[in-house]
């Protein structure tokens, strides 16, 4: 769904950070949506944590960073980092290019999929918290 020039995708539950995840097959992939790349700018950096990582729910797992800004993904799950997107490592404009694609951080193997019940999904919620979003950093 497109929320004031924001595509959201509506199978995906985002958290206020502007992190998207997907669920597929128990498998948690997750990434930075489009209105937080279009916030932060050109990509230029991304930090990836060793596969194999124990991850703790509210914790950082690793940085973005473009030119203007420098920002903290945070797991939204306890669980294990599974694979990483190696590809960002010489491209990190991915995430800019193909932020719910090409562009994705990690997957996770959550301990308890339950803990994606705080996270925001539906057209209702993501339309009010996005109105807001872009209220909020309108003078940015």
């Amino acid at each position: 769904m497109n929320i004031q020039g924001y595509e959201l995708p509506e199978d995906l539950k985002y958290d206020k950070e502007h992190f998207w995840v997907r669920i597929e097959d128990g498998i948690l992939t997750l990434g930075m949506d489009d209105f937080g790349q279009k916030l932060a700018g050109d990509i230029v950096y991304v930090q990836l944590p060793p596969e194999g990582k124990k991850l703790k729910k509210g914790k950082k797992i690793a940085k973005i960073e473009s030119g203007k800004w420098l920002g903290k993904v945070i797991s939204p799950v306890d669980g294990e980092l599974v694979e990483i997107n190696e590809d960002l490592e010489l491209n990190p404009e991915l995430i800019n290019q193909d932020c719910y694609g090409e562009g994705w951080l990690y997957k996770i193997k959550p301990d308890n999929p339950d803990d994606l019940e705080g996270l925001l999904s539906g057209p209702e919620a993501l339309t009010e918290w996005i109105n807001a979003e872009v209220d909020k950093y309108k003078d940015v």
